[in-house]
């Protein structure tokens, strides 16, 4: 039975119920907690977890605080075409710090979570896109998205084709997408190939016998170092004309290069969202070599470690596991689709 000490009653002014001192709440470890017998609506101080708790009727919870989480979300980058054309970088949304987003958006907003080990929150590393192969008839495909909750970032787009950031073409080269990536540049027409777009440039252009970079990723210190991530995919050359046409580099950021002579471009690097790179031509449209695929995409987020905890059970995902740096602490995904909670 439950007892209500009080030294003094007096009656209020008005219609509200007044507390002179701090209300307190009676003081438990989560082992004498379980051995209580509770009923739903009971609260008590969790000395444990140092929370406040309440009891639904079949389980204690910490009552619900929101607290802040910054991300990097990047998508998988395009795959390069069966042709000479590299693919582009996947979107980029970033809320860490003062940094910015892909295609020149600025920082996001940070994503209010609720710490009431109840709530998921879906986390999905999109995969990069395939190479295209000429000889099979095969196109390069987009880039998958990577999601953190309601955050999407769009995959990077296939060579000639829009995307997070578009990819490279013979003419005008694909769309990006709105604060996330930037377009391709422009090509100098057949078999003279832009670079693809990246996140912190748009694709080069075709200039004299070469074909454009792909274009440059951005750099975050959201685990602690500098990285750069986001880079497109450079497009191939050729050796049928003379003078040759030369392969441009990937865009710095895990960009693919383009290749020369009819040997396979250089895919984009894992977890960067680096578009794939571009084959080489030896014939006049009889030998290219085989477009790259993108780099997969990647999602980190950071939050102060005293504010919560993320769940241990993080089924379909992969990860390197909570780190710190500083007061804060951060995770690395790096492959999968699942969801989190945290407490």
């Amino acid at each position: 039975m439950s007892t209500l000490e009080t030294n003094a009653i007096g009656k209020y002014s008005g219609d509200n119920v007044s507390v002179d001192d701090a209300l307190n709440l009676k003081s438990y470890s989560t082992s004498a907690r379980d051995a209580l017998t509770s009923v739903a609506g009971d609260m008590i101080y969790n000395t444990t977890k140092s929370k406040p708790q309440f009891y639904d009727g079949s389980a204690w919870s910490d009552f619900s605080s929101a607290f802040s989480v910054q991300y990097l979300v990047i998508a998988g980058g395009g795959g390069a075409a069966n042709g000479q054309t590299g693919g582009g970088a996947g979107g980029y949304r970033n809320s860490y710090a003062s940094e910015t987003s892909g295609g020149g958006g600025s920082t996001e907003s940070v994503s209010l979570i609720q710490a009431d080990n109840t709530t998921q929150y879906t986390i999905s590393v999109g995969a990069g896109g395939t190479g295209g192969s000429f000889a099979s008839g095969t196109d390069g495909t987009n880039g998958d998205n990577s999601i953190f909750g309601a955050i999407i970032s769009i995959g990077g787009g296939k060579g000639n084709a829009s995307g997070g950031s578009g990819g490279a073409s013979n003419g005008t080269g694909g769309a990006g997408t709105a604060n996330q990536g930037f377009a391709g540049g422009t090509g100098g027409g057949t078999y003279k190939p832009s670079g693809a777009g990246g996140a912190g440039a748009v694709g080069g252009n075709w200039s004299g016998n070469t074909a454009g970079a792909g274009g440059v990723g951005l750099a975050s210190s959201i685990t602690g170092s500098s990285i750069t991530r986001g880079g497109g995919g450079g497009s191939g050359g050729s050796s049928y004309w003379s003078p040759n046409r030369n392969a441009s580099s990937g865009g710095s950021g895990g960009g693919g290069a383009g290749a020369n002579s009819g040997s396979a471009g250089t895919a984009g690097t894992v977890n960067t969202g680096g578009g794939g790179g571009g084959g080489g031509l030896t014939t006049d449209g009889g030998s290219i070599g085989n477009g790259a695929a993108g780099g997969s995409g990647v999602v980190i987020l950071r939050w102060a470690t005293a504010d919560a905890t993320i769940g241990a059970t993080r089924t379909g995902l992969t990860d390197g596991n909570v780190q710190t740096t500083g007061s804060d602490s951060y995770i690395v995904f790096t492959a999968g689709t699942g969801t989190v909670t945290f407490s």
